[in-house]
């Protein structure tokens, strides 16, 4: 769900949009989005298609994204050992 924060008369209001899921990938190798439900069904179409094109630019993992510090982005799980 994408929220847009709009500002109106000095008050600050969340707009929720729906939205849904597209896989840009395949079955066995999801690359999933999300794509606003409130454009015509045209413009859904084209966002899609041209996400679609450009999908080996996004990183879709950590190994996509060489030269990453690992201690910045590496997640942790302290766990008690007992």
């Amino acid at each position: 769900m994408l929220i847009i924060v709009e500002r109106e008369e000095g008050e600050i209001k969340l707009h929720q949009e729906e939205t849904k899921v597209v896989n840009l990938g395949t079955s066995e190798e999801k690359k999933e989005v999300k794509v606003g439900t409130c454009v015509s069904a045209n413009a859904q179409e084209e966002l899609v298609s041209l996400l679609r094109d450009y999908q080996d630019i996004f990183a879709w993992s950590y190994q996509d994204m060489l030269g990453l510090n690992l201690e910045i982005v590496q997640h942790r799980l302290p766990l008690n050992p007992r």
